[in-house]
This record gives structure tokens, sequence and C-alpha cells, in this order.
């Protein structure tokens, strides 16, 4: 007898379907799996036996053949544990096949019987949505994930004897019922700091506004405790929420990379990542086997921080140049080619020098020109060129900060941010040398082109300039980019100005 079960499992962030055939045969006892299967799904037959053994179920003693289409797809995961089982059942008359035809099944098996969580149950769902599928069962542990998703009737369920009875149409299984996408993902907690904690650095909180309206790439170059971290944490606080497609998209990718479920919350957050220097350039930009998202996906539509940017492996870092600017990433192998969303803001921070004190004005650099060239090569210069902005930021005494009044809390930065992306979005997307210089006076041009010659800029930066000037316009209400707007943005261009 054959019969068939749905699954899905992951390549990437994406669910690609899988369908568990399993056909009952004669010869010696036994259960073999084809279908291109990896470990894990090789060793579900141990799982699955003795799972279905705590439910009273004793496996024949004929031969089983389970595969599992397409055949040119490997398969990766634990989380086909409950298709594979029930399509067993289903080859030698345990279930009814009338609702496994129709039904995706998601979940690991514990020897016991128990459904244990997997990952990217969303992604899951979603490719079941897409399938045409009317019903799922997942993990209880996955049920505000699931909650997440309109569109397919999602059940949970904690034993695959629950499962069989449901199927069986014995029993009913918890419905887990679509809710709004609002959500928070793991971590914000600890890194959205309130912008109006920064005192004295007004030049750098004006940048990273700029940086947060137009959605602009952004280089904090300063002396050690100058708060350039402190800055870069607050970002996300004056963010506009994501959208319901945008919020749905991040759950999606947290979901894929097992990250804590995201939950139903009042009040909606984006990523923001901060990996280490140490971090590979499979953990920055994805990869592995199975491929997985890297930190640049994990901070997709958020915020991703690299602090002491110097100090990361250089082929670790490089492949930003391309992302920057093109908002994916291609993960290219012999068998397949996988292509990741990541299209976050990069803050990025670094010392002026080795010793970090280069320019400060109240400590004594030790580092001599060829030390300090030879730090800043570590990054090259195409790289540094993607920044849109690159801010300096001067450390602040002791008394400037006990005196200085408490800055603007994030709450009015975010309100003046929200209005400026409404505006830039109004007049649509500027890309183009010709749509740029639309809106911009003569004489804010004619700045702007002699500044570009003086500080030799490239092609790039010249683009990158005009599109601040339009976010400083867009902050300041204005309809027109004026003079004092391309001046202000070519002082964001702090590495393009010649050395004294």
């Amino acid at each position: 007898m054959l019969a068939t079960a749905h699954a899905a499992c992951l390549i990437g962030i994406e669910a690609h379907p899988v369908q568990v055939e399993v056909r009952l045969g004669e010869g010696l006892p036994g259960f073999d799996i084809v279908g291109l299967p990896e470990r894990a799904v090789k060793e579900s037959r141990i799982r699955v036996r003795a799972a279905l053994s705590s439910i009273g179920f004793a496996f024949p003693p004929r031969h089983l053949v389970l595969n599992l289409a397409p055949g040119d797809v490997r398969k990766t995961g634990a989380g086909l544990d409950l298709a594979i089982a029930a399509s067993v059942l289903a080859a030698c008359g345990g279930v009814s096949p009338t609702e496994l035809s129709t039904t995706l099944l998601v979940g690991e098996l514990s020897l016991s019987g128990e459904l244990r969580p997997v990952r990217g149950v969303l992604a899951l769902l979603r490719s079941a949505r897409r399938a045409g599928l009317r019903n799922a069962i997942i993990p209880e542990s996955n049920r505000s994930e699931a909650m997440l998703i309109e569109g397919v009737s999602v059940h949970s369920a904690s034993h695959v004897g629950e499962v069989v009875q449901w199927l069986n149409g014995e029993d009913t299984l918890p419905d887990v019922v679509a809710g709004d996408v609002s959500m928070g993902l793991g971590g914000h907690d600890d890194v959205d700091r309130d912008l109006g904690a920064v005192r004295g650095q007004e030049a750098a909180r004006r940048a990273l506004e700029i940086a947060a309206a137009g959605g602009h790439h952004m280089l904090l170059i300063g002396s050690p405790g100058a708060g350039k971290t402190m800055l870069a944490r607050a970002l996300p606080s004056i963010l506009p929420p994501p959208s319901d497609e945008e919020a749905l998209e991040i759950a999606t990718i947290a979901s894929t990379a097992g990250l804590r479920a995201p939950l139903v919350l009042a009040g909606r957050r984006r990523p923001f990542r901060a990996p280490h220097h140490t971090a590979s350039a499979s953990a920055i930009v994805g990869g592995g086997e199975p491929i997985r998202a890297g930190e640049l996906t994990l901070a997709h539509r958020g915020v991703l921080f690299l602090d002491e940017l110097p100090e990361f492996r250089r082929d670790a870092i490089e492949t930003l140049r391309t992302t920057m600017e093109e908002g994916e990433v291609v993960i290219s192998r012999a068998r397949q080619r996988v292509r990741l969303p990541a299209a976050p803001m990069v803050i990025a921070a670094m010392n002026p020098c080795p010793c970090g004190y280069y320019g400060d004005p109240t400590r004594f650099c030790r580092c001599g020109p060829s030390q300090i060239a030879r730090y800043r090569s570590r990054v090259s210069g195409p790289l540094l060129d993607r920044f849109d902005l690159q801010v300096a930021v001067p450390r602040v005494s002791a008394r400037t900060m006990r005196k200085a009044a408490p800055g603007e809390p994030s709450s009015k930065v975010r309100t003046r941010v929200e209005q400026a992306r409404a505006r830039l979005a109004s007049v649509g997307g500027r890309n183009k040398l010709e749509a740029l210089t639309q809106g911009v006076t003569g004489e804010a041009l004619t700045l702007l082109e002699l500044g570009v010659e003086r500080l030799k800029m490239s092609a790039r930066a010249y683009l990158k300039a005009l599109r601040i000037a339009h976010t400083i316009a867009a902050l300041d209400a204005s309809a027109v980019v004026q003079p004092a707007h391309t001046a202000e943005a070519l002082q964001y261009r702090v590495l393009d100005r010649e050395p004294a």
C-alpha cells in the first residue's frame, strides 16, 4: 500500500514542499529512506519507530521504502519526523488518508512520542499556504509563531498520539488563531536605548537622525569612550516600526534562524545585531551546510552594528561592498544557489588610529603616520566609500557631560524621522542622477560640485551626498534642496577630506 504525507524543508530562509511517500512491500523487514536525506533525516527512522511504539504501534515484518520528493533537493532537519510517522501509519492502515492529503505535518519526535519544536515554522506555514494546503499541525512550542500566519488552519499538538486521533477524526486539536503581526525579537530589550541619554554629542545625534530618516549607512570615527557604541545602540529607538509585511518578514527570518519565537506584543521593533569582530565570513554573510542566514540577513530591515570595524576579518567585511547596495546575499553552491534578503542599515565604529587618540585634544597619540596608515588600510577604500555618512565623534569631557541638558527623547526624534520618510516616499525613489538633481537649486548643486572637486570624492560619494541632502531637506520640511542642505551633507564625508 502507498501512502503520502506533506512536509517541507528549509533552504536558506525559504521552505520547499516535500512529499513523504511510503510503500509497504515484500521482502526482508527493513526501513529505507531515499530522496537525498541528510544524516538527521536518516536517523528519523529510529525516532519514528520508538515514538510509534509509545502509542502501541508495531512495525509490520515487511519492507518499508520511504521516498522524499523531489528527489534532487537535499532534505535537512528533524522537522520531517511527524510526516514520516503519519505516512508510515497510513501505509499500514493506522490512520485515515482523508485529512493527510490536505495537511502539512511539522515536528520532531522524541523517543516517547512527544513533539519537539523546530525552527522555521513561519516559513513552513507560508509554504503550505502557497501549496494550497488547508490544514497544518505543528508542535505546541511553536504556537506563538503560527499566530502570525493567516490562510491556513493551524492546529498544535504535544504528542504524536494526539495527531493520530485527529487524523482519524476521533478527537480535536487546539486551533492556533492568527493574531496581530506585532512582535518583538530576542535581544531587543537589551539594545533599545533612548537617545535622550546621549549628552553633548549634538553633531553625532543630528547625523544619527539623518541616517534613520534616509536609511543611510553610517561610520562613526572617534576615540575610546566618545559614545560611538551608545549612539549606535540608540538607533533602533528612533526608527519607525516595521509595516505588517516587514514585521512578518523579520519574524520569518528569526524563526528560520532558531531565535526566540516572535511574540504578539503591542509594539513592534526592528532587529539589532552586533556580531563580535572575531565572526567568520559565513557568520556575517551566511552559509554552511545546510545554508543558514548570517548576521546580514538576521539584521534585515533593522540595524547591523559592526564595532571596531578594522578588527574584523578582511574577507568577512569586504562582502558588505555588494550587499550594502544590492540589499541581498547570493550564496552559490555546486548543487544550489540561494538568495537571502539582506537590507539592514549598516552602522560601523572605529578608532582614528591604533591607540585611539589621534586628533584628541586631551590625550597624546603615540602612533606614527605609518602605523595610522596601516591601521586604516585594514578597511578597503571601496568599502569605506559605501558608507553614506562618515562622522567624527569627539570625546566629551566629564564637566561638559554633567552640565549638558538631557537630549531630546527618542519619541520626539522618531516623529520627525517618520515625517521625513513620508516626504521622501511621496517623491518616489531617487537613485539615478537625473532624479537626484530634481528639486535641487542651482546654487546648491554648484556648492556640492565644488565640494566634490575639492575633496576629490568619487562619483558614488557624489550621489550619496545628493541623497543625504534630500534627506536633510525632508527633515527640514523643505520641498527644495537648498545650499545649506548640500553644505551639511558634505560635512558628513570625514574620510574624504585631505589631511592638513
